[in-house]
């Protein structure tokens, strides 16, 4: 009996040391059997474009359906928003529905990127969104008709 509990008690910290070196617990049998089934969830993130005019004025920023790893937009993408530095900051946004916004007051004034530049008379395009760059100014668009349009001079939204 004494040689059982020696035996016992020089066993027992191996097994708190396999445990404690992250060693996995032992595989309990599911249901169908000994089958261990294991699922990962993966979320695919798309890559976000910028771009700005020509002027260094007026930046754009577009983040695909889904978001990115950094940001995800409310109503879950595509979302394009673009602003204008001067005379006033102003930011413009077209979201996957409704009409284009205008936000006078933005807390994140971060625009504009060094690049790539929409050169004018060039357009761009990703999902739903299509822009033209102008030396009048940039004018933006959803699929469905819904747009703004930003200037030095002029700011417009539908």
């Amino acid at each position: 009996m004494r040689f059982f509990a020696v035996c016992t008690l020089a066993l027992l910290p191996m097994t708190s040391l396999a445990i404690a070196d992250g060693a996995p617990p032992p595989r309990m049998p599911t249901a169908e059997g000994d089958k261990v089934v294991a699922v990962q969830e993966t979320k695919s993130f798309g890559q976000r474009q910028e771009f700005v005019l020509p002027s260094g004025n007026i930046g754009c920023v577009y983040t695909p359906e889904g978001g990115t790893e950094v940001y995800q937009p409310a109503d879950g993408g595509p979302e394009l928003s673009c602003d204008r530095v001067a005379p006033r900051y102003v930011r413009a946004a077209l979201a996957r529905n409704g009409a284009a916004t205008l936000l006078h007051d933005v807390g994140d004034q971060g625009c504009c990127s060094a690049g790539p530049v929409l050169d004018y008379g060039q357009t761009w395009a990703a999902g739903p969104f299509s822009c033209r760059s102008t030396r009048r100014g940039l004018s933006c668009e959803r699929n469905d008709g819904h747009s703004f349009f930003l200037s030095r001079r002029r700011i417009e939204a539908n």
